[in-house]
């Protein structure tokens, strides 16, 4: 799953309201994280005085990592999916699924 080779794609959703710099972070979390990978990442994004908490889970594998991003430019506060679809990996908002 998540394989470098193939295709990533995201929602307008995402484009509009995610800064490239946590689109990046998010896709190298999921790069960095430990095989086998499940198809459906989850990112919880909570925004606090100006700090990015970002709590990655995934359920198969049981998998569940916090990160801080402490000069995030444009901290959000959402939740985010990643998909790997076999032919393509999508990113998009938990609104949008």
């Amino acid at each position: 799953m998540f394989e470098p080779y193939k295709k990533r794609y995201l929602t307008r959703g995402v484009a509009d309201s995610i800064s490239p710099e946590i689109q990046l972070f998010l896709w190298s979390a999921v790069d960095n994280m430990p095989e086998p990978k499940d198809y459906l990442q989850i990112f919880e994004l909570k925004a606090e005085n100006g700090v990015q908490y970002i709590l990655h889970k995934s359920e198969e594998p049981e998998y569940e990592r916090l990160y801080i991003l402490a000069e995030a430019k444009q901290a959000v506060t959402t939740k985010i999916y990643c998909i790997d679809s076999e032919e393509y990996c999508t990113m998009l908002l938990a609104e949008e699924y």
